[in-house]
């Protein structure tokens, strides 16, 4: 059973950056398409940013230019490098194996504020 850890979240005005960590438990990881997803107040989660296990990556339209995910596949890590955050960026953020129903790590919560 895999399982995921996010970390980096926290607290940043508009225009700032931050970077999230996910690690993941499984011999399989380097198997898996990996995806970030945000879940804002109030609203359904969504998928933000994926990598496929050889590294091609895909982001939703308003993350494109700002937002760049990666994976190291050696560690079982998964990173999403957030820059020049917005207001509508706040959410819970979330790792997980893109299409697979297992169950969802804690996440970590990223809140823009000025």
């Amino acid at each position: 059973q895999v399982q995921f850890v996010e970390s980096g979240g926290g607290l940043v005005q508009p225009g700032g950056s931050l970077r999230l960590s996910c690690a993941a438990s499984g011999s399989m990881f380097r198997m898996y398409v990996m995806g970030w997803y945000r879940q804002a107040p109030g609203q359904q989660r969504e998928l933000v940013a994926s990598i496929s296990s050889g590294g091609i990556t895909n982001y939703e339209d308003s993350v494109k230019g700002r937002f760049t995910i990666s994976r190291d596949n050696a560690k079982n890590t998964v990173d999403l490098q957030m820059n020049s955050l917005k207001y509508e960026d706040t959410g819970a953020y979330y790792c997980h194996i893109v299409g697979s129903l297992l169950r969802w790590g804690q996440g970590t919560q990223v809140t823009v504020s000025s």
